[in-house]
């Protein structure tokens, strides 16, 4: 496979990708296993839809065109595709076996790595995905503290007690709606607003893209404090990312329980529950959270190599320092070309373009957008995942491609012909908020 790519005066032949979807959505509800990586999230006509393999932070389709990633399989690629050491890891692992009939060394040490690396990791559990641990935190929160409701910003996924919040919510008892309320990120009044005596927990994303102003983690954490909450961290980005024991670490802001997972294993599938001891030790026998593959040893080794791997080689660091010249590259584009309404927002490990104050569709802008970097061979979602594999030539050759397309978008604005220049369908809302938005709780 290719290190790079190139740019192409053709759109990408897609033929394949094109013929397989067509047997895949008769057989698969919304046509993938991940609602961000499904045709709704990439112009459908233009974007690849189905890649076959990867290295590095280059992919290719099952039409054999390359493309360089930014998505990294929406976010477990800290290091990159095809890394060998945690590829080694894994092999080595396979051949002593995958799952067993009693509980394996290994995690034992896992859990003592995490013990050390993360604050207040006084106890671990591991299960498969984010949104188990999520729910898990949830139970206990409830079970330590004989509360109910549930704040929550960001996104958690998909069990009913999230979920619901959304207007994806059909299937969910409305008892199970009415325990859970949102909450505005840096807005201190609507978690106050939405406050009674039956909160159980407040969980949030400590960083999503924009940064907390005036304390607003710290008075969370003394709201908690208060009125005996608990305060849960979903680190699912943030962790092995914004720093090497995520953003307690970065913040210096201790939560009851932290969850993690994407980046801790480089694309194998675990998930991680921490927290104070108090809690956590529920889960010996008042709170069950038992599952057949949370001890699965390859995922187990993956995490060892990935974290040990981030550790030795400094990777934050590069993530921070890639991200960075991206972002100032990007930024002297928008200034370049006179553009308002495109702000890079986030932490320098990854970088979202938001478009706003614009009297355009964002999703049209962000659809043509993504359109023209695909031409350019580059695979985009709307966020830079950086990732230890992209290197400064990869990120020259990105805001090179930005040039053009940025240059294009003006073009097309200008002319009101931005919805003529999509060759193929725009990308779609994923979900929206819904009920139980910043409103005080019946007690």
């Amino acid at each position: 496979m290719a290190n790079t790519v190139k740019f192409n005066e053709n759109y990408p032949n897609i033929s394949n990708s094109l013929k397989l979807y067509e047997k895949l959505s008769n057989l698969i509800p919304a046509g993938t296993q991940t609602l961000a990586k499904g045709v709704t999230q990439h112009v459908f006509g233009v974007a690849p839809i189905f890649l076959e393999s990867g290295d590095g932070c280059i992919v290719r389709d099952v039409d054999g065109n390359d493309y360089l990633d930014y998505t990294m399989g929406v976010g477990p690629l800290s290091l990159g595709y095809n890394y060998q050491p945690v590829n080694n890891a894994i092999l080595s692992q396979l051949k002593n076996g995958i799952v067993f009939s009693l509980v394996h060394p290994l995690e034992l040490e896992v859990a003592e790595l995490i013990n050390e690396i993360i604050p207040n990791a006084e106890m671990v559990r591991f299960s498969k995905s984010g949104a188990d641990v999520a729910s898990a935190a949830i139970r206990l929160a409830r079970a330590f503290t004989g509360k109910n409701k549930i704040l929550c910003c960001g996104y958690h996924g998909w069990h009913d007690w999230y979920i619901s919040v959304t207007d994806r919510n059909k299937g969910i008892p409305k008892t199970v709606q009415d325990l859970s309320f949102t909450f505005n990120y840096n807005d201190i009044n609507s978690v106050l607003d939405s406050m009674d005596d039956d909160i159980a927990a407040i969980i949030l994303e400590p960083v999503v893209f924009d940064e907390p102003k005036d304390d607003f983690l710290l008075k969370l954490r003394q709201i908690c404090d208060e009125k005996g909450i608990v305060l849960i961290f979903d680190e699912m980005w943030t962790g092995f990312r914004m720093a090497l024991g995520g953003a307690q670490e970065y913040f210096n802001i201790k939560a009851d329980l932290a969850i993690f997972s994407k980046a801790c294993a480089n694309g194998m599938p675990i998930s991680i529950i921490t927290g104070k001891k108090e809690i956590m030790q529920l889960l010996d026998k008042e709170v069950f959270f038992f599952t057949t593959f949370g001890g699965e040893t390859l995922s187990l080794a993956a995490t060892i190599a990935t974290i040990n791997e981030i550790r030795d080689k400094n990777v934050i660091n590069h993530l921070y320092k890639m991200g960075n010249q991206l972002r100032n590259g990007i930024n002297q584009l928008l200034e370049k070309y006179n553009i308002n309404y495109i702000k890079v927002k986030g932490y320098d490990f990854r970088l979202m373009i938001s478009i706003e104050n614009t009297n355009q569709n964002p999703l049209l802008i962000k659809s043509y957008i993504q359109q023209e970097l695909i031409k350019c061979g580059i695979l985009w979602s709307g966020y830079h995942n950086m990732s230890f594999a992209h290197k400064e030539e990869h990120i020259n050759y990105t805001i090179s491609a930005y040039d053009l397309v940025l240059e294009k978008l003006n073009i097309e604005i200008e002319n009101s012909t931005l919805d003529k220049s999509l060759k193929g369908k725009p990308l779609e809302p994923v979900f929206r908020k819904v009920g139980n938005f910043n409103m005080k709780p019946k007690i």
